[in-house]
């Protein structure tokens, strides 16, 4: 199963999806550099761009790596903790 997303940023290109923060809000980071982060929320005003520093990123995916450890999503879990080895480590 393929669940890469991409999106493309008026000024900085191409970003991945890193994870989902909540409903309406995901983690990007620029795809080549993966030095960039973004909250990108979508909703009625259409996609926003929030840009974030490493650390809170890193604080935001380690959260989710928490919140799915505790609910038991074991796949997700270990794509999102190979994510996490390849960008922050």
């Amino acid at each position: 199963m393929n669940t890469e997303t991409y999106l493309n940023h008026p000024t900085f290109g191409l970003l991945f999806r890193i994870c989902l923060v909540e409903e309406n809000r995901e983690l990007f980071a620029t795809l080549y550099a993966q030095r960039l982060f973004f909250i990108v929320t979508t909703g009625t005003k259409g996609v926003q761009f929030e840009p974030i520093s490493r650390g809170e990123a890193r604080i935001m995916v380690e959260s989710r790596l928490r919140e799915l450890r505790r609910s038991g999503q074991q796949q997700l879990y270990d794509d999102l903790q190979a994510t996490h080895k390849r960008t922050f480590q």
